[in-house]
């Protein structure tokens, strides 16, 4: 095979520091669009990103030049700067995060 092929889908799910809840509404869909683009700059393209008040789920497709934990770190710093410039101040995620993968037949969109 002369080339590489892919399709790892992960389900990622991280909480904010001590489960604060950090995520309003008026934030929300913001932060989920700020966490697509992030993914997308990775090579790792969002299925389905929600977030709630203090948590996040996010489907994506893992890239295949990137591990997952560089992706999780990625996510993490990037979005955590997003939402101390939006005024949210002391806003920590968690240091631990929990990623399992999930076969194609298991999503249902």
């Amino acid at each position: 095979m002369s080339q590489s092929l892919t399709n790892i889908l992960v389900h990622l799910i991280f909480s904010t520091k001590h489960r604060e809840p950090w995520i309003h509404d008026e934030v929300r869909p913001q932060l989920n669009a700020y966490v697509v683009g992030t993914l997308a700059n990775h090579q790792s393209p969002s299925v389905a990103t929600n977030s709630v008040k203090d948590h996040m789920h996010i489907l994506f497709a893992l890239s295949k030049t990137y591990p997952v934990s560089k992706i999780v770190e990625e996510v993490k710093t990037d979005s955590s700067r997003w939402m101390k410039e939006q005024g949210i101040r002391g806003f920590h995620w968690q240091n631990g995060y929990g990623a399992f993968s999930i076969g194609q037949s298991q999503w249902q969109p």
